[in-house]
């Protein structure tokens, strides 16, 4: 497989929710790889403290995180942000798709996910934000 292409426009700044360090280090360590601002956090605590200081684009969440599931600190970040950053459900759980829709998600994904559409949902929200940035 060819290597996923580097994103076009102004990097996002993506917010890794899971309580696995080595599976949010990894996907952090790609999402930079290719051109992203990435912030891990690995509990509720964090995420709330990383997402009012980093003030994500985007959120790629594990729906299972101890102390709190993905469903609600995802509600919870976006009401201490004021606004809703792109959605990204990351889980083991296949069964919660429908569900992951139902609470806002833009988009659910089994792990492990495919790197080249993870980059190819984020892609459209980049350039959102090249057009944005131009314009204003």
């Amino acid at each position: 497989m060819s290597a996923p292409p580097a994103t076009t426009g102004p990097p996002l700044a993506v917010l890794v929710v899971d309580d696995d360090p080595d599976w949010a280090d990894s996907l952090a360590d790609f999402l930079r790889a290719h051109g992203h601002e990435a912030r891990t956090a690995y509990t509720p605590t964090t995420a709330v403290i990383e997402a009012t200081s980093f003030r994500p684009d985007a959120m790629l969440m594990d729906i299972g995180i101890p102390g709190m599931d993905g469903y609600r600190l995802a509600h919870k970040l976006c009401d201490l942000l004021g606004r809703r950053p792109l959605l990204v459900a990351i889980t083991g759980c296949g069964h919660l798709e429908e569900r992951s829709r139902q609470e806002g998600f833009d988009h659910h994904f089994l792990k492990p996910v495919d790197p080249a559409e993870l980059l190819t949902v984020l892609a459209p929200h980049a350039l959102r934000r090249k057009v944005s940035s131009e314009v204003a």
